[in-house]
């Protein structure tokens, strides 16, 4: 996918001496993606980034492989997920046996990993997936609307903590401790990012 933005000349960390130290570590520590999970398997890591890729339509290699990194975090933690619905297993047993499903899927069906698919029969899988038109046939150990919600939400909450990202779509990063000065509507502080038509 070619990536496109009405920011062109605007980098977010070119704001980076004007955050407190804590701050600057934590975004720093979102443009190098890590591959040294605890909890994921190589495996379930190849497989989440073609899906995960798909999903926000980005498959830049260093981009997806802190989405990776990120769930891998925050399916090692064991902190409670505040609500999930009854009869939806918790996101760590959740994932793992959703990707165990999408594996049993696509080889019964393909003979292959998803990961080797071609892109298009991936999308289609994903379109499907999403419109709950997937014929899951008896491979599922979970539900695949509630592990499409729960991999999507994933995906996004971390694309787009993404230091690049936040450059494209012109979002400034965090304010602290300068804070916004200008914030009444079509009003930007001049540390902003200025659109390009």
């Amino acid at each position: 996918m070619s990536q496109t933005t009405h920011y062109t000349d605007y980098d977010v960390m070119k704001e980076k001496p004007n955050w407190d130290p804590h701050t600057q570590t934590i975004v720093e520590s979102r443009l190098t993606g890590s591959t040294d999970y605890k909890y994921l398997t190589l495996e379930e890591a190849e497989l989440l980034r073609s899906i995960c890729a798909l999903l926000v339509d980005d498959s830049r290699g260093e981009i997806i492989r802190f989405v990776i990194g990120h769930i891998d975090e925050t399916l090692s933690r064991a902190v409670g997920e505040g609500q999930r619905k009854a009869g939806v297993p918790e996101e760590r047993t959740l994932v793992r046996n959703g990707l165990k499903s999408i594996e049993a899927f696509t080889l019964g069906k393909h003979t292959r990993s998803f990961y080797d698919l071609e892109e298009a029969v991936q999308l289609q899988f994903v379109r499907d997936w999403s419109e709950g038109t997937l014929d899951i046939g008896e491979h599922w150990i979970v539900k695949p609307k509630d592990l499409f919600h729960k991999l999507l939400s994933l995906t996004v909450d971390a694309y787009f903590s993404h230091p690049q990202v936040w450059s494209e779509m012109g979002y400034g990063g965090p304010a602290y401790p300068r804070g916004y000065v200008r914030t009444a509507i079509g009003q930007t502080d001049p540390w902003e990012a200025v659109r390009m038509t």
